[in-house]
């Protein structure tokens, strides 16, 4: 099951809006089939992994990451095929978290005469496609709140020469606050996500690219997303001048104002939500991106956003990066929102990279019934 869910991991990016799945064929304590899903090449896991094993395929074992789905789609049943291959045996990580195929898989295949195991290596196997579990049941993306800030919680460092930018609350500097490390595995999560969300006043702080930068391959570019209320994207920003059908703003402004088009001619979509408070509808904004089959967002943005966010309700998982620095004032903080409440933390997880430890948390249960 360990070897299957490294098949499924070669799915991120490739796979999505479906499931990541891996799957392997043991008969007589040989692997005789292996495969994982990617979504241009249709076949599920266990097909791949039927295929490549043929007829060594019966009396087999059939170890897979999710369970098999029994129902039309793409391509047919898996456990039609499952069943006629003569396997004899079936270990999976986890039940479907599709209400249409959830428990029915297991219950045909039980009803076929083969063994069903469940439940190994479960954990790691949730933690793989919950974005597809939530986006499944909620037709809107999975979000992920990541942040880099130092030990005293600011979002940036202040040296004695720091100038600042006019409407700008952070220092004109390109100090960076954490290791190689920690930026390298900020890429390797926005090649895992589908979308990535920030808000104007980044843009105009930073100018940044929010690209993938990973050079692994994916089936979609990253869309790069941007809550703009009254437009003042400027056309000159590094993100604009870099929009290859990858720029999405959602904005309050009519979409047959003068700016709108210009945004149009630049290459940048343009999409009207409500608004509230000079705040996009965070409603209209994820109803959106989950109708265009993006189930995973990384949200990289400032005090305002990250607190907006927080506020609404929409985070699911927070991933916050701290550097052993002290900024020594208060001017960037990770997030503005008074009066915030939130729910206790779940599954608090700590890693390193390099110099700096992450902290991996939840606010949302996307597998809860």
């Amino acid at each position: 099951m360990e070897h299957a869910l490294v098949l499924a991991r070669k799915g991120t990016s490739l796979a999505s809006p479906n499931p990541m799945v891996g799957c392997v064929m043991v008969r007589e304590g040989q692997i005789v089939g292996e495969g994982f899903h990617q979504y241009q090449w249709r076949d599920h896991a266990e097909i791949v992994a039927l295929k490549s094993a043929g007829d060594k395929a019966r009396g087999a074992t059939l170890y897979v990451t999710l369970e098999p789905c029994n129902h039309t789609g793409r391509t047919g049943p898996c456990t039609d095929a499952i069943i006629a291959a003569g396997v004899q045996r079936v270990v999976a990580a986890m039940d479907d978290p599709n209400p249409v195929n959830s428990g029915h898989g297991f219950e045909r295949l039980r009803a076929a005469g083969i063994e069903v195991f469940t439940g190994v290596c479960e954990e790691e196997a949730r933690r793989l496609n919950e974005p597809f579990a939530c986006w499944i049941r909620t037709k809107k993306p999975f979000i992920t709140l990541k942040s880099a800030m130092t030990l005293d919680g600011q979002l940036a460092l202040f040296g004695k020469h720091t100038k600042f930018r006019r409407k700008s609350r952070r220092p004109n500097d390109s100090r960076w606050i954490t290791s190689e490390e920690s930026r390298a595995e900020v890429h390797r999560m926005r090649h895992a996500s589908d979308a990535l969300l920030t808000g104007i006043g980044t843009i105009q702080v930073d100018d940044p690219f929010l690209s993938d930068r990973s050079g692994r391959p994916r089936r979609r570019r990253l869309l790069r997303v941007i809550l703009d209320c009254q437009l003042s994207l400027s056309r000159y920003s590094r993100i604009v001048k870099t929009a290859e059908d990858d720029l999405l703003v959602f904005t309050s402004v009519a979409l047959r104002s003068q700016r709108v088009r210009l945004m149009l001619k630049k290459g940048v979509e343009v999409v009207h939500a409500r608004s509230l408070d000079g705040r996009i509808n965070w409603d209209d904004v994820l109803t959106e991106l989950g109708r265009r089959d993006l189930l995973s967002v990384l949200l990289e943005a400032g005090p305002t956003m990250n607190g907006a966010a927080l506020a609404a309700g929409v985070v699911h998982k927070l991933f916050l990066f701290y550097a052993p620095r002290i900024a020594g004032v208060s001017r960037v903080p990770f997030a503005l929102a008074p009066k915030l409440s939130l729910p206790p933390l779940r599954n608090v997880r700590t890693q390193q990279f390099g110099r700096d430890i992450a902290v991996e948390a939840y606010l949302q249960d996307v597998y809860k019934k």
